[in-house]
């Protein structure tokens, strides 16, 4: 059989704790820089950087020759591929970058 102790009123209130009623629980500290610079260097957003940039050369190179027809052309689609494509990679890049 259990002893039953009894407390009063004031030794509850005034007794002092001997340990914390809450246990420290671990600490997560999160950073105030939602993304690092870094993060840019992913292969995939390279490769389209560069794809574009070549395209891009290519046309001023075509334009120093000369072929200003075939330029005009590259120029067109060009209007219509470069921010398709710099929107789609900044889509995925915050789709697959980790906040």
């Amino acid at each position: 059989m259990r002893k039953t102790h009894y407390n009063t009123f004031r030794n509850f209130f005034h007794k002092p704790s001997s340990k914390p009623s809450t246990k420290p629980r671990p600490f997560r500290a999160y950073s105030f820089v939602p993304f690092s610079p870094l993060a840019m260097l992913d292969s995939t957003i390279l490769t389209i950087g560069g794809i574009v940039l070549g395209v891009a050369l290519i046309e001023r190179i075509l334009e120093r020759w000369g072929v200003i027809d075939l330029v005009d052309q590259f120029s067109k689609v060009m209007r219509f591929i470069l921010p398709v494509t710099f929107y789609g990679a900044l889509f995925y890049f915050f789709a697959t970058f980790m906040f």
